[in-house]
């Protein structure tokens, strides 16, 4: 996978063992511990030059010892500031070095009154914290809150569980966060992104070799990852070099999720596409489809019979389906072929998740699922009611069982592969939560799959296209209006 800094993750151990590595390896920690104050003292200065007065709230750890030199840094500056320490000042190694240097009165914490005209520097917990924060802490955390003060984070706003997104308790809506050398889960997984504000990321000098080496696969989902695995059209392509795209439709009341599929796969790039309808909705959909084909589909041996033909490259099952027997049928049916398994085609199995593994399991992964939340957990219960997993955590078990790519979808979606793979979304915004937006992400999806891409690639350039279309459309947009702001392939830059 792609090593840019930019687009790389890392947990807080991960990061605890990058800052060891670094000591190990000559690097004087306190240098870093220096840069890292003085990039959010600059911060602060660049997006507060007019602050009444810079509160910093110092904890007793590193993440403390950054808020000492960024304290000391505004002060030479001039600039008014007070600092507020929670629990035992530090003493020792690097914070409390940082913590000698710094000449000016530490008050505790709890004496901390926020006014307005102050600036809160945040360098209470950061990432690594693993525990709910207590009362005291709290008490300031909503106090701050509820004036709505500018906020500056150091690594992560305090409350924030920089692996799993969650909050502890209480946490502090940032306003900017400053991180170093890469993000960690909690800038992207919800609700730890919505607390972030904006994030920067400064380079405090670490070596990229020692970062990419602590990583596991963990990256931010961006063009770079998989833009080449994009087919390129050639002076000689023609309509079935691009892959030929089957979606099943439901009945005849529930039609439109299915055709929003099929034109959101003929617009990525899928050569033809075909909706495979049961005889109860054929004249309906007839009636809406130009250059989607139809075929009639009623039962397995029709679509044993269809799928004779090898030009049918790949499927898309589940949206508006409705029918959980038959679509078990044919999901079983289509055991060896590329498939992406949506909506109802997820729930049918929520008796029998094993027999759905099972078909998949063996050879090069060709099953895409696409489940929020809900139905995630008809089908992996043991693994969304386990609280020590994060969403990334969830994916990968959940990737590795079924020996399927996972979407798992939302505000900050997931996609990981059996081998371990997992990205996290990041373009996607709010206004994308609509009726009918998980439909056309799976018929982008399938393009991908029948253009010959590999599961995982196609998930991650599938998600990716599926956000930049709704940044582009804009707020109040309709799935439509997703589909008719596709991009083609060849744009991707």
């Amino acid at each position: 996978m792609h090593i840019d800094l930019e687009t790389l993750l890392v947990t807080p151990a991960e990061m605890a063992g990058i800052d060891r590595d670094a000591a190990n390896s000559g690097i004087d920690s306190f240098a870093l511990m220096e840069r890292a104050g003085q990039a959010v003292a600059a911060a602060a200065l660049r997006h507060y030059p007019g602050a009444f007065r810079f509160a910093v709230l110092a904890g007793p750890g590193n993440n403390g010892g950054d808020g000492y030199v960024a304290a000391r840094a505004l002060a030479m500056s001039g600039c008014p500031v007070e600092i507020f320490g929670f629990g035992p000042a530090p003493t020792h190694g690097d914070a409390g070095r940082a913590r000698k240097r710094y000449r000016g009165p530490v008050r505790p914490l709890q004496d901390y009154v926020p006014a307005v005209g102050d600036v809160v520097i945040d360098a209470l917990f950061g990432a690594g914290l693993s525990r709910d924060l207590d009362g005291q802490v709290g008490a300031v955390i909503e106090r701050v809150n509820w004036l709505a003060l500018p906020v500056v984070a150091i690594d992560l706003p305090s409350g924030v569980d920089g692996r799993t997104g969650r909050v502890r308790g209480a946490a502090l809506q940032a306003s900017h966060t400053v991180t170093f050398m890469c993000r960690k889960p909690g800038h992207l997984l919800m609700p730890g992104r919505a607390l972030c504000g904006d994030t920067e990321v400064f380079d405090i000098g670490i070596p990229g070799r020692i970062v990419a080496a602590a990583s596991h696969h963990l990256r931010v989902n961006e063009p770079g990852i998989w833009r080449m695995s994009l087919p390129r059209a050639s002076a000689g392509a023609h309509k079935y070099g691009h892959g030929h795209l089957a979606v099943f439709s439901g009945g005849r009341l529930a039609t439109g999720a299915a055709r929003l599929s099929a034109s959101a796969g003929l617009k990525a790039g899928a050569g033809l596409v075909t909706l495979l309808t049961p005889a109860e909705a054929a004249d309906d959909n007839a009636a809406h489809l130009t250059a989607v084909m139809l075929r009639q589909i009623d039962n397995v041996a029709a679509l044993r019979a269809l799928i004779a033909d090898p030009r049918l490259s790949a499927f898309v099952l589940g949206p508006g389906f409705g029918d959980f027997a038959r679509a078990r049928d044919y999901v079983m049916a289509l055991r060896d072929r590329p498939l992406v398994l949506d909506a109802d085609g997820i729930t049918a199995f929520r008796d029998k998740p094993p027999e759905l593994f099972s078909a998949f399991a063996d050879g090069p992964t060709h099953l895409v699922l696409t489940p929020h939340d809900g139905e995630f957990a008809r089908v992996f219960a043991d693994i969304a009611d386990d609280p020590a997993l994060s969403k990334v955590d969830r994916a990968r078990q959940a990737a590795r069982r079924s020996n399927a790519v996972i979407v798992l979808k939302g505000a900050d979606t997931v996609i990981a592969a059996p081998d371990g793979r997992a990205l996290i979304n990041a373009n996607a915004p709010p206004w994308l939560a609509t009726a009918g937006s998980g439909d056309v992400l799976s018929g982008i999806i399938g393009a991908h799959l029948a253009q010959g891409m590999p599961a995982f690639e196609a998930a991650a350039a599938a998600v990716w296209r599926h956000g930049e279309a709704g940044r582009r459309a804009g707020s109040g947009l309709t799935a439509e209006d997703l589909i008719n702001v596709l991009n083609g392939l060849d744009q991707i830059k």
